[in-house]
């Protein structure tokens, strides 16, 4: 078995990845697929790293939001700024994504990319997970890192699809992840070219542009990469539509789904989470030949800093 997957065990999973590279890479087989039409996408948040207790991004807006309250006295009686300055976790996340996407469009717009870059790569730089003590860049899952390397190893071109901010994830994506930052797909907010100062800038708007989840990512794919992947990587079912599609092409395709099957290492979650809903994706894997990834039995770790179990 490959030594490139060294933290995944031996088994059915493991040789499933193996298997599909193999058939698709290999020239002489009846299912080769050029490299330039090898397209992998993975989902961020639950798929390259941890979400919980909640979307790492949703817990920068938090800060975010506190930072500036006292500017704002009518958040005190608005949702999801209310939850935020009440400690009301519950209420907040049932906000899911869109509170999110609103907390952002209420405490980012005005600011320039650059600055946002300044300000989230600040945070990414000093902020810890309120229960593990790490930094959030280092809950990256080990075994899906070198399922990365693995897969460009073979001429795969990797992209990460997410619903969290196109901006926030491309701060980090190049030197976690190896993937470049014009390899992201995420949602945005509505950009403007501006001359300010005499220094022309990008400034970010209050206005939704785009929202990459469920269905959208399907659609940011074909807008952003302009071709359908054959592989494909998800956690919840915000990815089922991005696995549907992928497995609907022609020809050897692959789709998996990480299950949170794992409370000592990580965490246990999957239909009724707030963060990284898993209902629909689980119901449907068989039907739409979807594969399960099971955290605890087929990763040695979970993320690189453990030790091998």
């Amino acid at each position: 078995m490959s030594d490139g997957l060294a933290l995944w065990r031996d088994g059915p999973i493991k040789t499933a990845i193996v298997d599909f590279v193999d058939r698709v890479s290999r020239q002489e087989s009846p299912q080769f697929v050029p490299p330039a039409q090898r397209i992998a996408v993975f989902d961020n948040d639950g798929t390259l790293w941890s979400e919980q207790p909640y979307y790492f991004q949703g817990l920068f807006l938090i800060d975010r939001v506190r930072t500036l309250a006292a500017d704002h006295p009518e958040w005190t009686t608005k949702q999801p700024f209310q939850s935020v300055l009440e400690k009301d976790w519950q209420t907040l996340a049932g906000f899911g994504t869109k509170g999110i996407i609103e907390m952002a469009l209420a405490t980012l717009g005005g600011m320039t990319s650059e600055e946002f870059e300044h300000l989230a790569g600040s945070w990414l730089a000093t902020a810890r997970h309120p229960t593990r003590d790490r930094l959030f860049t280092e809950l990256v899952f080990g075994p899906m890192l070198e399922l990365l390397r693995y897969l460009r190893e073979n001429e795969f071109k990797t992209f990460i699809v997410s619903g969290g901010g196109i901006e926030f994830v491309r701060i980090f994506s190049e030197q976690i992840y190896g993937i470049p930052p014009e390899q992201v797909v995420g949602s945005s907010i509505v950009t403007r070219y501006e001359v300010r100062d005499g220094k022309p800038v990008l400034a970010r708007t209050s206005q939704l542009n785009f929202f990459d989840d469920t269905d959208g990512k399907p659609v940011g794919i074909q807008q952003h990469i302009g071709r359908r992947p054959i592989a494909a990587f998800g956690n919840s079912d915000g990815d089922l539509q991005m696995l549907e599609w992928t497995m609907a092409g022609e020809g050897a395709r692959l789709a998996m789904v990480i299950h949170h099957d794992d409370g000592e290492r990580e965490f246990v979650y999957d239909r009724k989470s707030p963060a990284g809903r898993a209902d629909r994706v689980l119901d449907e894997a068989s039907e739409l030949g979807l594969t399960l990834v099971s955290m605890k039995n087929d990763w040695k770790r979970v993320y690189t800093f453990e030790s091998q179990s």
